[in-house]
């Protein structure tokens, strides 16, 4: 029988999340990491920029542990959405490799405390105290996995590309004839109902 060991189920979930939200800005020029693609601004290098903010709050300030850099557009008085979008001089080189420091200080933290460890979120309106790292963790790994999709989303738009990784697209084998016709049945579909 395999032993289980549940910190270790949660690490793998949240490492997937990380690795395919990283992968989506693989091939693409800075333009196309950096391109609005939504009404709100959503744009890939702002989402590996924003999950390293997320990630240096909850596993670091919650737990008395603070990553160790100043992150300007994560505190109060930052613009709005500061920490969706790279500014001219903060490369993507320089997102991602924040984004390996935040989360090798989030793993840190991860393996020093035990699941029960109780933390406090300054930022939640209500509920402060008495989070566990066990509930913390499962509110990073979906939120970075809600990220992870919507950044599949934005590089399908920028250049047909889905999946979580090179060579798992996780859609059906078809060429562009197949998934033109597809399409277009889903749009004669959703227009029996204007």
């Amino acid at each position: 029988m395999a032993s289980y060991d549940p910190k270790t189920d949660l690490r793998h979930y949240l490492d997937a999340a990380r690795r395919a939200l990283v992968w989506k800005l693989e091939g693409l020029s800075e333009y196309d990491v950096r391109r609005p693609l939504t009404t709100t601004g959503t744009n890939l290098l702002g989402l590996v920029k924003h999950a390293a903010g997320v990630e240096s709050g909850y596993f670091g300030v919650t737990f008395g542990r603070p990553f160790p850099e100043p992150l300007p557009w994560m505190e109060d008085d930052a613009e709005p959405n500061a920490d969706m979008w790279a500014t001219a001089d903060e490369s993507r080189a320089d997102v991602i490799a924040l984004y390996h420091r935040v989360w090798a200080h989030a793993d840190a933290t991860i393996e020093a405390l035990s699941l029960e460890t109780v933390g406090r979120v300054p930022w939640w309106t209500e509920d402060l105290e008495n989070h566990s790292l066990h509930r913390i963790l499962i509110h990073v790994i979906a939120e970075t996995h809600r990220h992870a999709g919507h950044a599949d989303i934005v590089r399908e738009l920028v250049d047909g590309a889905a999946g979580t990784r090179a060579g798992n697209s996780g859609l059906p084998d078809g060429d562009p004839t197949w998934w033109s016709a597809y399409r277009n049945r889903l749009e004669e579909t959703a227009d029996g109902f204007r």
